[in-house]
């Protein structure tokens, strides 16, 4: 994924960052509206690169996640409802994510986001979540 994605505390969705000023970011909403606003340093801004999730061996990048849950769903939204999907759902749509979440640290409240994030990335256009597939081919044109 090339663009970098944020969440943005206190605000709902996800944003794409467009550019960098002093002090601020201008950032523009995934969602249909395409709202652009600058972001401030005040407001706390974090990176879906920067995120994991736990796991029982080791933390799990984000987007490793996003791209686990597209392969499984073969490049389809969930049918899952983040608001109204029921705890046991939600375990099992983890499951599918991340076998090996761990399920004492991992809250209701990380699937649901979790659910939602995927489905708005989805409806936004993106289907490359994880880099990993991308490097390979620049090495192999590096050894060229």
């Amino acid at each position: 994924m090339q663009d970098v994605i944020l969440s943005i505390a206190g605000r709902q969705g996800l944003y794409r960052l467009l550019s960098r000023g002093s002090g601020r970011i201008i950032v523009e909403a995934l969602d249909e509206t395409k709202k652009r606003f600058p972001a401030s340093p005040r407001d706390r801004i974090t990176s879906l690169n920067d995120v994991t999730m736990y796991a029982d061996a080791d933390d799990v990048p984000l987007m490793d996640i996003f791209q686990n849950i597209y392969e499984a769903l073969q490049g389809k939204p969930s049918e899952l409802n983040y608001k109204t999907a029921t705890p046991d759902e939600l375990k099992q749509f983890m499951a599918t994510a991340l076998p090996d979440y761990d399920r004492d640290r991992v809250h209701q409240s990380d699937m649901k986001k979790l659910l939602q994030w995927y489905n708005l990335l989805l409806a936004a256009g993106y289907t490359q979540f994880s880099d990993t597939e991308n490097e390979s081919p620049k090495a192999e044109q590096q050894e060229a």
